[in-house]
């Protein structure tokens, strides 16, 4: 999934970020409000992690307007107040989720990993298709009954081609959600991560190339 971490306290900030790109997202993350804003109406986000109390634009209206825009991410707020009323005001804001500081980073995983199947439309828990079985929660593919290790980036990619369910997705697709704003789009990163995933798939192969339109798991 696309993921921003919005949280101005930059050592944390980037801990989640490097924790949930271990889980197989792209992550991006911006230290204040103006620049969570601006980062939201440049790319799709399937969840933002809010902290509530960013400089400058304030978290309440970073949460405000991505409610109002309707673009689909979800928003877990977060915050150091544990009072029920502080909770209560975020969650009418628009926040779909409410993490209190100190959090554990696996709790933190698990409820992306939540609102992420919520910003989509609605599909297995565990994908499965071509003899291929995926699940986002314990990060574990086989094909066949055969365990598959896979990088969090072919992951991400075999994840994505999934759950498109035999259409095909973009080079374009794959790099918005599978990669984070510092990838290179010239750089041949996707046409090298499928590459290693047929590898790691074997033969036959599942993944086809589609002239003009990308790649899919008929």
């Amino acid at each position: 999934m696309r993921v921003l971490v919005a949280e101005d306290e930059q050592l944390l900030a980037d801990a989640i970020a490097q924790w949930l790109r271990e889980e197989a997202h792209a992550v991006d993350v911006a230290y204040d409000g103006a620049a969570a804003l601006e980062r939201t109406s440049v790319h799709a986000y399937d969840v933002v992690i809010l902290d509530r109390d960013l400089p400058g634009v304030h978290g309440d209206d970073v949460c405000r307007a991505l409610a109002e825009a309707q673009e689909g991410a979800r928003v877990l707020m977060l915050t150091a107040a544990a009072d029920i009323r502080d909770r209560v005001e975020g969650l009418t804001l628009g926040a779909d989720d409410y993490l209190t500081k100190p959090f554990a980073f696996t709790e933190l995983a698990a409820r992306v990993l939540a609102l992420g199947r919520r910003s989509r439309p609605a599909a297995p828990v565990v994908l499965r298709r071509a003899g291929l079985t995926l699940d986002p929660a314990r990060r574990e593919v086989f094909r066949d009954g055969r365990y598959v290790p896979l990088s969090p980036k072919e992951f991400a990619v075999l994840a994505e081609l999934l759950r498109a369910n035999g259409a095909a997705v973009s080079a374009e697709q794959l790099l918005e959600k599978a990669w984070d704003e510092h990838a290179d789009p010239f750089t041949g990163a996707v046409r090298l991560a499928v590459l290693k995933l047929r590898r790691k798939l074997g033969e036959p192969q599942v993944v086809e190339t589609v002239a003009g339109a990308g790649y899919r798991i008929p």
